[in-house]
């Protein structure tokens, strides 16, 4: 086992359907506009498309066209399911059982891509949140552990942000031996103006955590608003 993980980070949500995989795509364009070769894994997708004729995870296109569509999309994403459940219940509505083996030694291949210099840097998306399962015994964050990188929180700014968004940082914070978070990205997952929290959220998450908020992604935005040193923030490991 390699004592020092890979550069990297690990992007998680505050809940389900918060934007996580548009915001990974951003980070994945701005290190690549900066130079770097990026790798992207997905331990496991569920709720495929048909698109063309054959199923795809939406998520796992995104990633690969985010990273520069040189890499193998089974070495993205090595197990994809049909239905949009959690992917060990994805699999198990297909008569299938999801590999836990396999949800670990996919990220090998990254560290093995990270430690032959073909790719700088290795950003890996989990499924929903923290506490999400991944199977009867793996939640997310139990890979974002064992992974070794710093977490990307990504907020939907909406209503109820707040608490979402904190308990995801305690939840980081008091699993097991703690698991660093680098920052949080705060996310417009609608084009609406109608939630009015929506212009206070930021404020008010600044004012109840210490953890750095990073950016503010519009709705619908195809880079990144601000400037972030991605690789600074890979290379610390921060408290909640």
């Amino acid at each position: 086992m390699d004592r020092k993980p890979p550069r990297g980070l690990f992007i998680t949500g505050n809940n389900t359907g918060v934007g996580k995989t548009h915001v990974a795509g951003l980070i994945a364009q701005s290190l690549r506009n900066a130079g770097l070769r990026v790798g992207a894994y997905k331990p496991a997708a569920s709720g495929l498309i048909q698109q063309d004729g054959r199923w795809i995870s939406e998520d796992v296109q995104t990633l690969w066209e985010a990273s520069g569509k040189i890499w193998d999309t089974q070495r993205i994403c090595p197990q994809t399911f049909h239905a949009p459940l959690a992917p060990h219940l994805s699999a198990r509505a297909e008569g299938k059982e999801i590999d836990t083996s396999l949800l670990r030694t996919g990220f090998d291949y990254w560290k093995q891509q990270y430690a032959a210099g073909e790719c700088d840097f290795i950003l890996v998306e989990g499924a929903g949140g923290l506490l999400s399962p991944m199977s009867d015994e793996d939640y997310v964050a139990d890979l974002a552990l064992e992974f070794g990188l710093p977490l990307i929180v990504v907020a939907a700014n909406r209503l109820g942000m707040i608490n979402e968004t904190l308990q995801t940082l305690l939840t980081a914070q008091s699993y097991q031996q703690g698991v660093p978070i680098a920052g949080i990205v705060l996310n417009d997952i609608a084009a609406e103006v109608s939630d009015v929290s929506r212009d206070s959220n930021r404020a008010e998450l600044a004012r109840h955590c210490q953890t750095p908020i990073l950016t503010h992604v519009p709705f619908g935005a195809n880079q990144l608003p601000d400037p972030v040193d991605w690789l600074s923030l890979a290379s610390t490991t921060p408290s909640a």
